[in-house]
This record gives structure tokens, C-alpha cells and sequence, in this order.
């Protein structure tokens, strides 16, 4: 076998056009006016590291040292940006991070820390509006924490006993709107109203007014339903089954039977209060709200009676203001949050939420909304590009995109007075 060799030919001839997407949306000229000033003497500019940052995952890569090691011969001669070696990347990173904030409880002695970003959080909402992703007409908002494990040096053991990160994250659609990070002891129910309190007022301050908010059994507290009634018209919050709701389910009367793919269920619902002993404990009667209960029942398998309702089902409650919507289409609804928490996998898997490079908490959440930058960007590309050329569609994972459209060799000519990019492959991208 005869080997030819030629140079300076990338293995990522696709990503020419991402960049070129990305300059065409003055993305570079965005993040320049939104970050703090470079000194003068910098030779890479903010364009240059966010650029080569977001490069790492549209041409299959995971951590910054891909810049210097997998990349480094294919992205050199790019006419967009000029490649930072790993530690520049990473240390222009750590600038942008913000002191972590403690807090306190009144119930425990356990110190929270969280980690939350303003400026990147801005900057990311910016990026959304300038991409057109949200539909400001009917806004629906998705609320959920997960667990990134890590042993860094100051994370923390998660309730399932390992150590790492417990980040809460807002989505828009598939569109991650806002995050913060906290620490592996602190779970997602912990000053979870004060996290929602801040994600609705940057929303706010974005011009992004929520329509319909859900989450799950997290959220089941007397504050946090206050916030979220504060700010979103109409509010599906998973209900936990405490001996109060199982006496709410107990006296509904009327049900529903419908038959579905999975079996018979039934549906009912009624009029109901929740923490009624808590506000007056806690003199907060001023909180107190009356909620529709939507409740879902199946019959169990093991034939095991419930004790408060004396049959033997399983119950699915979803607390809410809704009193247009039928019982079957609220749950249907609420159940749609399904697609968003796949999202966190989505996250970790393809823009490196699973790959946490720092020792901090506070650096780390830079990372985090950077990938999540990436994201939303890739969002808007996959769609965009799907319309131009036949052998991609809106739903690819990133996986599949760069194996059809970023993996295409490619090099740039002089030609005349300016630059050509010679692609060796059928391409049928509409320019």
C-alpha cells in the first residue's frame, strides 16, 4: 500500500461552516462587549477562547487538552480564530468566575455552598435572544436539579454517598436558560424558593415572562409554591404523598376511568391546601393557597391496600392552579417534563458536564454554563443546518452530526485575492 501525504488538510472541514454561522450572528463581537476587557497585550481575544472552547464538542471532543493533543494540527490553520494552548483556555476560565456564596438553614448546621454566575447567566440569555431559540408567546419553564460525580477537592458526598456537584438547571424547551451550581450536600430541595426567586427575576430582567412552570416533588414546599405562583400564571409541581394528601385523595368521590396503552387508569381531582400545620407553626398563614390536586390511580400489582384509601392502587399526584385543563391533559402535560430531564444526560454526555476540569466549585460553574452555551448553540446549528442539507434532521444528537457533516476533509486555497475552502466530498450545503 502507497501512502501520499498532504498538509495542512483538517479532518473537521465541516466546522468551517459552524464558525462561519457563528461570525454571520457576530457571536465574537457579542461575547467582546459582554466580558470584562482583555489586556492589551493578550494575543487571544474572548472570541478566540470561546470559539475554540465550543470547537472542542463540534468536532467530538471532552476536555480543554484536546486543543493541544487531538485538534491541534486540524484547527491551526482555521482562518476564524486562533487556537489557545489548554491552560490559556482553562485560566481565562477561572476569570470569569464568581466567589461562591454560604448559606445556612434554619433547621441544621450545615453550611451550603452555592455557586452562581451572573455575568455568565447574562451572557447566555443574550446568546438566546440573539439565536432566536425562545418563543416569548407561551413560555413554558422546566425546573430540575441532577448530580455530577466528582472527587474534586472541594466537593462534597451526594445523598447517594459519592462525592460531586448537585447543579439546578432551568430549561426552556430543550434551551438551558439558566443554572447554579451547589454542592453535592446540599440537595434539590434545600433554599430551593431563594434558587426559583432568582432564576425568575433574571428571566424578568431578560424580558422572558413564564407562562407555565413544572417541576418535581422537590419543589412540593410551602415557599417554593409561593414563588412560583409569584411569577408563573399557571404552576404543575409533582405532590409528595404525606398522610395530608393521602386523606385529599381518600375523600374524592368521582373518577374518571380511561383506558390507555398501559393498562386502566384513573383520574380525579379535588380542591385542597397543602401545609396548612407548617404556616402556622411557622406563623406563614399568609402563604397559604388553595391548589387543584389531580390525582392519577392504577391498581397495584402486589394487591397491597393502601392504609388511608383502603384500595390497593398506586398514586400519582400533581398539585397545580390550572382549573381549565381536564385531569388527563394536566397529567399529560406534567408528564412531557420527561423529555427536559433527559436533557441533563444529553449534558453530560455529549457537552461535557461529565468532565469537570477544576478543583472548585466556582470555576466548575464556569465550565458548566459555557457547555451549556455550547448547547444552545448547537440547538440553533443542528436545526438551521438540517434545512440546508438533506443527510441531517433537527433531532440528531451531536454524535451524528459530526460524523455527517463536521468529519469532511478539507483545506483552504489562495485563490486570486482571498480565501476558498476546497472540501474532498460530496457536500450538499446550501451557502
Amino acid at each position: 500500500m502507497k501512502i501520499l501525504l498532504s498538509s495542512q488538510i483538517s479532518s473537521f472541514g465541516g466546522l468551517n461552516f459552524v464558525l462561519n454561522e457563528f461570525d454571520r450572528l457576530n457571536l465574537g463581537r457579542l461575547v467582546e462587549h459582554e466580558l470584562p476587557e482583555l489586556p492589551s497585550q493578550s494575543k487571544y481575544s474572548w472570541k478566540d477562547i470561546f470559539y475554540s472552547f465550543w470547537s472542542l464538542f463540534f468536532c467530538g471532543g471532552d476536555c480543554a487538552e484536546d486543543l493541544a493533543g487531538n485538534f491541534k494540527n486540524s484547527l491551526a490553520p482555521n482562518p476564524f480564530i486562533k487556537i489557545p494552548s489548554p491552560d490559556r483556555v482553562l485560566n481565562r476560565m477561572k476569570d470569569l468566575a464568581e466567589p461562591k456564596q454560604l448559606f445556612d438553614t434554619v433547621r441544621g448546621h450545615i453550611l451550603h455552598e452555592f455557586s452562581i454566575n451572573n455575568l455568565l447567566t447574562r451572557l447566555n440569555l443574550k446568546l438566546i435572544n440573539k439565536l432566536g431559540l425562545i418563543d416569548n408567546k407561551n413560555v413554558i419553564l422546566d425546573y430540575d436539579n441532577t448530580i455530577i460525580f466528582s472527587e474534586k477537592a472541594d466537593s462534597r458526598k451526594t445523598y447517594k454517598k459519592e462525592y460531586g456537584y448537585a447543579p439546578g438547571a432551568g430549561f426552556i424547551g430543550p434551551v438551558v436558560v439558566y443554572l447554579e451550581n451547589r454542592n453535592g450536600n446540599s440537595d434539590a430541595q434545600t433554599l430551593q424558593d431563594e434558587t426559583l426567586e432568582r432564576m425568575f427575576k433574571t428571566l424578568e430582567d431578560a424580558k422572558i415572562r413564564v407562562n407555565k412552570f413544572r417541576a418535581d416533588g422537590a419543589s412540593y414546599q410551602l415557599k417554593t409554591l409561593s414563588v412560583a405562583c409569584k411569577y408563573a400564571d399557571k404552576i404543575y409541581i409533582r405532590a409528595r404523598k404525606d398522610h395530608c394528601v393521602m386523606r385529599a385523595i381518600a375523600s374524592i368521590t368521582k373518577w374518571e376511568e380511561v383506558e390507555t396503552k398501559n393498562g386502566v387508569e384513573y383520574y380525579g381531582s379535588i380542591e385542597y391546601t397543602p401545609f396548612e400545620r407548617r404556616a402556622a407553626e411557622h406563623h406563614l398563614q399568609h402563604l397559604l393557597q388553595s391548589y387543584r390536586l389531580v390525582v392519577t390511580k392504577t391498581r397495584n400489582s402486589d394487591g397491597q391496600f393502601n392504609l388511608f384509601t383502603g384500595e390497593a392502587c398506586d398514586y400519582s399526584v400533581i398539585v397545580t392552579n390550572d382549573y381549565k385543563m381536564s385531569n388527563q391533559e394536566i397529567k399529560h402535560f406534567y408528564d412531557q417534563r420527561g423529555a427536559r430531564e433527559r436533557e441533563f444526560d444529553v449534558l453530560k454526555n455529549d457537552f461535557g458536564w461529565d468532565s469537570m476540569p477544576f478543583s472548585k466549585l466556582e470555576y466548575n460553574t464556569v465550565h458548566l454554563l459555557l457547555c451549556a452555551m455550547c448547547r444552545n448553540l448547537y440547538n440553533y446549528i443542528i436545526k438551521l443546518f438540517s434545512r440546508k442539507t438533506v443527510n441531517l434532521s433537527p433531532d440528531f444528537r451531536i454524535k451524528k452530526f459530526i460524523f455527517r457533516f463536521i468529519c469532511i476533509p478539507a483545506k483552504w486555497v489562495k485563490s486570486g485575492r482571498g480565501l476558498k475552502l476546497r472540501l474532498f466530498g460530496n457536500v450538499s450545503y446550501k451557502t
